[in-house]
């Protein structure tokens, strides 16, 4: 990893969110980011994974990858809730298109080898 790319990587696992939700980025390689959160502290009422939790952690996923390719926003986000979770996940976002001016990105959300939700987020380069 360059000094550019740490830099983007410790302004993200640095920011009060992520230390709130004990988000941390676990790897970067071959254009994915891949986003770990232990679980601990954010379960819903019904003894699993809040899906706020799930969402902020793939919009983090999201957010580092947009910004390792240059300064974005986000335009929009969507997630698809697949299967509950009650443990350590995992995130990794992947650009699937992009233009001068936006990006799409793919994030899959993994409890171990189970695939809990499945995000979009569009993007919009700032410069």
């Amino acid at each position: 990893m360059n000094d550019e790319t740490a830099g983007i990587v410790a302004s993200f696992d640095n920011c009060g969110f992520a230390r709130t939700l004990g988000l941390r980025v676990v790897s970067v390689e071959d254009g994915a980011v891949t986003v770990a959160m232990d679980g601990e502290g954010i379960f819903n009422r019904n003894g699993t994974v809040h899906g706020g939790a799930i969402f902020a952690l793939a919009d983090h996923a999201f957010g580092c990858a947009a910004n390792l390719a240059g300064r974005e926003v986000a335009l929009a986000a969507e997630i698809s809730y697949l299967s509950p979770a009650n443990g350590p996940l995992t995130a990794t976002a992947r650009c699937v298109s992009e233009t001068p001016s936006v990006s799409l990105y793919r994030v899959e959300v993994y409890q171990g080898d189970r695939l809990i939700a499945v995000f979009t987020g569009h993007g919009f380069r700032l410069g």
